[in-house]
């Protein structure tokens, strides 16, 4: 099985930045893509940011600019670094994996979540 962790959310003051980390272990045979998403109360859950194994981004349009997200293949490590912070981004975070099992078979799995309140 695969497991993500999750770390890096907290309380913020609008304007300020966080920045998310999410470790992929077990049995893990080569990632593809990695994402964050996030879910506020009363909404659904939402891609933030997405990377490719290449390196290609996706980012949801109000993040853009703001946001940034990386991964370090070597590692099995994607980060969200999150500047300007707004009280619009007050959520619960989750990692996205995806990728292939030594057996050949394809999963996708989340990770435990992370809060981030970002107070006005």
């Amino acid at each position: 099985q695969v497991q993500l962790v999750e770390s890096g959310g907290g309380l913020v003051q609008a304007g300020g930045s966080l920045r998310l980390s999410c470790a992929a272990s077990g049995s893990i045979a080569r990632l593809t893509t990695m994402g964050w998403y996030r879910q506020a109360p009363g909404k659904q859950r939402e891609l933030v940011a997405s990377i490719t194994v290449g390196g290609s981004t996706n980012y949801e349009d109000s993040v853009k600019g703001r946001f940034t997200i990386a991964r370090d293949n070597a590692k099995n490590t994607v980060w969200l670094q999150m500047n300007s912070l707004k009280p619009e981004d007050t959520a619960v975070y989750y990692c996205d994996a995806r990728g292939v099992t030594y057996y050949g078979s394809t999963y996708q799995t989340w990770g435990q979540g992370t809060q981030v309140t970002v107070s006005s």
